[in-house]
């Protein structure tokens, strides 16, 4: 018996940080994810764990004792802990989850490269919580935390606006496919960034919370009506100076791409992980140029309703 889930990769177009507390937020899934499948393995009590990066390399190798959950063996111990905790929660929001008899042998495959930040995580707490027939925006909450868009993203196979709403997630799909998509490209920062930096950087220097909730809310669906290139980067320099005045952070454009003709957004925490461009034919040259060799096109990155196909 083999049993196979499948989530969706993630990316935040707006509202980044404000979708915390409440902002109405544009979030995209991806056409890449991550895959779990669960099969017997041969020791009873053991549960064998082996996690696989995008280029078909093992990154991730433990043994846990299964009635206990207790790691045996692991290459690397941080990580061992994690996959323990995640893995306990689930036992604590399902006590039947993993009581059948027999050994286990889970194998996670991703899509994409897990220093991307298309969401490692997510999609494997909503693996998880699939295999565990658990709700996923709990087992994030007694786990990894924020704000669930990114488990929005894994379930839905289009565009969505996400509002947190006194902690529940309302998620409304949408169309975001605009006449100058061709336009439209992902640039990947060579950094990944840590989210949990990133918020507490947030909650340290926002003053006025509803004030920009409102602000970022009209935003969103600002950009969604946009049908003209120089509306929306008019729209995303917008976005980016009130975040940037929030955050005491300089722009991603003001910091290294002054020059670009376009406009640039930050995507998901300020400082890594990849940036919107707004541009034409030229940007991705552009970009390769500085050293920045991963310009994914929207078209290409994005999941829309019937496309299953991507980039990779």
């Amino acid at each position: 018996m083999q049993n196979i889930f499948y989530s969706n990769g993630k990316l935040l177009l707006t509202a980044e940080y404000g979708v915390l507390d409440g902002a109405a937020a544009l979030a995209v899934p991806t056409t890449v994810g991550q895959n779990l499948s669960v099969t017997p393995h041969p020791e009873r009590n053991r549960i064998l764990w082996e996690s696989y990066n995008n280029d078909k390399s093992l990154w991730f190798r433990a043994i846990l004792k299964k009635e206990q959950l207790l790691p045996d063996s692991f290459s690397n111990k941080k990580m061992a802990q994690r996959l323990v905790e995640i893995l306990m929660a689930a036992k604590d929001l399902n006590p039947k989850f993993l009581k059948e008899s027999g050994g286990l042998h889970i194998k996670t495959e991703l899509g994409f490269d897990r220093n991307w930040g298309l969401g490692s995580s997510s999609t494997l707490i909503n693996n998880i919580a699939q295999w565990a027939a658990i709700d996923p925006y709990l087992l994030l909450h007694r786990t990894f935390g924020g704000s669930g868009y990114d488990i929005a993203c894994t379930k839905h196979n289009q565009p969505i606006v996400y509002t947190l709403k006194n902690g529940i997630p309302k998620v409304e799909e949408t169309t975001f496919h605009p006449p100058f998509v061709e336009q439209l490209y992902f640039v990947y920062l060579n950094k990944k960034q840590d989210s949990r930096e990133a918020i507490e950087n947030y909650r340290t220097h926002v003053k006025d919370s509803p004030k920009l909730v409102g602000k970022l809310t009209e935003l969103t669906h600002s950009l969604l009506k946009a049908d003209t290139l120089s509306a929306f980067q008019s729209l995303l320099n917008e976005h980016e100076a009130i975040l940037s005045k929030v955050l005491h952070i300089p722009t991603v454009k003001d910091r290294l791409f002054a020059d670009y003709g376009g406009a640039l957004k930050s995507l998901g925490g300020w400082g890594g992980d990849f940036i919107l461009a707004a541009g034409n034919e030229k940007t991705p040259a552009y970009f390769k140029d500085k050293g920045f060799s991963v310009v994914i096109p929207y078209k290409d990155m994005v999941l829309q309703p019937h496309h299953r196909e991507g980039y990779f």
